[in-house]
C-alpha cells in the first residue's frame, strides 16, 4: 500500500510546532516522546503502522480548536482519532501528521429523557452511552461489535452500524446534532435537539465523512425506549447459500426482526471454542432476534420459522431463558476476537442487496479457492453488510499481499452485485484505491470538491478515502 512521502519542511520544524502546541494547550496534552508515540502508530488495521509527528489530547472543544488552529497555521496534517478501533486504517497516521485524540472528551453533557436525547463528548464509548440511561429504560441503538471500546466520534466518522441496525438504523439515523471544529479552528454547530432542523442537511454530510471535513467534539444522540422483551432464534443450515436465501425470504415476507446475523462453519467453530455458546456444528448459522410484547414475539417467531422451514434447517432453537439469549449473543459478539486466536485476518465490510446473498457467498467461496486462502464469514445479514474475514499468516512472505488482493476482488464482487465498498468500517486506506471501481472520475471529483470547501489545504486525515493519484494535485505536502 502506497503512502505519500512525508513533508520534509514539517519534519524540520517539529520542535517549533511542538512548542506552539504546548503553548496553546496544557503541557500534558501534548505527547512527543518516541515510546509513547508507538501506542498511536496504527489502529485496528494493524497490517500497517507509522509513528506520528506528535499526539494531542485536548480536554475540551476550545482546546481542540486551539490545536487545529496551530496545525492549520503551520501547515501540519491532522489525523482525528477516537478509540483506534478502525478496521480500515481510518486513524493510521503519517510521519508528518499530528494525531488529535478525542479520548478525554468522554463526558455526558446533557440528558433529556422527556425528548429522548443525550449529548455526549465524542470520546465517550458507544456502550457507555447506553450505560448512562439504561436504568431509566432507554438505550442507544447503534451497536458495533467493538461497542465496548469504540468512541462516538469514530462511529460518526464511519457511520457505524451494528447487529441491530436492521431495525434501528445506523449512526446517521440516530444522530441529531453535533459540534464540529473546522481545520482553521472555527467551531460550528450542526443539527440540534430535534429531527429535521432547518437549512442544508450538513449533519448527514459530516456523518460518514471519515474525518475529512472537520473534527467532531460533541454529539446529540437519539435515545430509544428499551423493548418490553427480546428473544433470539438460532437456525442451522447445511449450506451457506441456502442460509442466505432464507434471509432474503424473511425480508421479502415483510418481517422486520431487530437483527439477523450470519456465521459460516469456520466462524461457528472458532466462536464455539472461544465462548462455548452451544452452537451446532453446521455449515451456516443464523441468529434472528425479535422484540416486542410476548404476543408480538410469538407471532414474529412463528412467521420466521414458517419461512425458514421451506429451506430445510437442520436445527431451530429458541432461547428459553435470558441466559440462553446472552450465550447466543456472546458467541456472535466474540467472533472477531475468536478468529484472531486462530490466524491473522483482514476484515472486510462490503454491502450488497439482500437478494444477492446466495450468489455473492458462492462467489466469495470460489475466490477463496482461487487464491488458496480461507475465508470465514460473519455479518449483518438482514441489511446485506458482509464481513468476510480473510485468514493469512502475517509472518509468511507475500501472504499479506495475497490476502489484500483477494479482499479487493471480494469487494469488486460486492460492487458488481449492486452493492458498495463499505457498510460501516469506512474506506480509510484499506479501500482507498478501490474507489475507482465504484465511482466514475466525475463522481470522485464531486466528492473531492466538497473536501476543498471544508479543508482547502487537504490537511485533515491525509491519504485516506481518495485514491492518491486522483488527489495528487490537491493534497498538502
Amino acid at each position: 500500500m502506497e503512502m505519500p512521502i512525508p513533508d520534509a519542511r514539517v519534519l524540520a520544524r517539529r520542535d517549533a510546532i511542538l512548542g506552539r502546541l504546548r503553548a496553546a494547550l496544557p503541557a500534558a496534552a501534548v505527547i512527543a516522546d518516541a515510546p509513547a508515540l508507538r501506542a498511536y502508530e496504527c489502529d485496528a488495521f494493524t497490517a500497517y503502522a507509522c509513528p506520528p509527528l506528535a499526539v494531542v489530547l485536548p480536554g475540551s472543544t476550545a482546546e481542540t480548536a486551539a490545536a487545529l488552529r496551530v496545525c492549520h497555521e503551520e501547515g501540519v496534517k491532522v489525523v482525528p482519532r477516537g478509540a483506534g478501533t478502525s478496521l480500515a486504517g481510518g486513524a493510521l497516521p503519517t510521519a508528518d501528521a499530528v494525531i488529535l485524540g478525542l479520548a478525554r472528551l468522554n463526558g455526558v453533557l446533557e440528558t433529556d429523557l422527556e425528548n429522548r436525547t443525550i449529548r455526549v463528548g465524542a470520546g465517550r464509548t458507544n456502550l457507555s452511552v447506553t450505560g448512562a440511561v439504561e436504568a431509566d429504560g432507554f438505550f442507544y441503538a447503534p451497536d458495533p461489535s467493538s461497542q465496548l471500546a469504540c468512541a462516538i466520534g469514530g462511529n460518526i466518522g464511519m457511520n457505524a452500524g451494528g447487529a441491530h441496525c436492521l431495525k434501528y438504523g445506523v449512526t446517521v439515523n440516530n444522530l441529531l446534532g453535533l459540534t464540529l471544529v473546522l481545520i482553521d479552528g472555527t467551531v460550528v454547530e450542526l443539527g440540534g435537539d430535534v429531527p429535521d432542523t432547518g437549512g442544508l442537511d450538513l449533519l448527514a454530510l459530516i456523518c460518514g465523512s471519515e474525518g475529512q471535513l472537520g473534527v467532531v467534539t460533541e454529539a446529540t444522540l437519539r435515545l430509544t425506549p428499551k423493548p418490553a422483551a427480546a428473544r433470539p432464534l438460532l437456525m442451522g443450515f447445511d449450506d451457506n447459500a441456502v442460509a442466505g436465501a432464507c434471509v432474503a425470504d424473511i425480508i421479502r415476507a415483510g418481517i422486520l426482526p431487530a437483527a439477523i446475523e450470519f456465521m459460516d462453519r469456520p466462524c461457528i467453530r472458532a466462536c464455539e471454542a472461544f465462548a462455548q455458546a452451544g452452537y451446532p456444528d453446521v455449515e451456516a448459522l443464523l441468529i434472528v432476534e425479535v422484540e416486542g410484547t410476548v404476543a408480538e414475539i410469538a407471532d414474529q417467531l412463528d412467521r420466521i420459522k414458517a419461512v425458514a422451514a421451506a429451506h430445510g434447517p437442520v436445527e431451530m432453537r429458541e432461547a428459553a431463558t435470558a441466559a440462553d439469549a446472552a450465550a447466543i449473543w456472546k458467541g456472535r459478539k466474540a467472533a472477531f476476537g475468536a478468529m484472531g486466536q486462530i490466524a491473522d485476518y483482514i476484515c472486510l465490510d462490503g454491502t450488497i442487496p439482500v437478494s444477492e446473498l446466495p450468489r455473492v457467498l458462492a462467489g466469495i467461496s470460489e475466490l477463496a479457492d482461487r487464491y488458496g486462502l480461507q475465508v470465514a464469514n460473519v455479518f449483518h445479514a438482514g441489511d446485506g453488510n458482509l464481513h468476510p474475514l480473510i485468514l493469512y499468516d502475517a509472518n509468511a512472505e507475500g501472504a499479506l499481499a495475497r490476502a489484500e488482493a483477494l479482499g479487493a476482488d471480494i469487494l469488486r464482487l460486492c460492487v458488481a452485485a449492486g452493492g458498495c465498498l463499505t457498510g460501516e468500517h469506512g474506506v480509510g486506506v484499506e479501500k482507498r484505491d478501490l474507489m475507482g471501481d465504484q465511482f466514475a472520475p466525475d463522481d470522485l471529483e464531486a466528492q473531492m470538491r466538497v473536501k476543498d470547501v471544508f479543508d482547502p489545504g487537504w490537511l485533515l486525515n491525509p491519504a485516506k478515502v481518495f485514491p492518491l493519484a486522483a488527489s495528487a494535485g490537491r493534497r498538502a505536502g
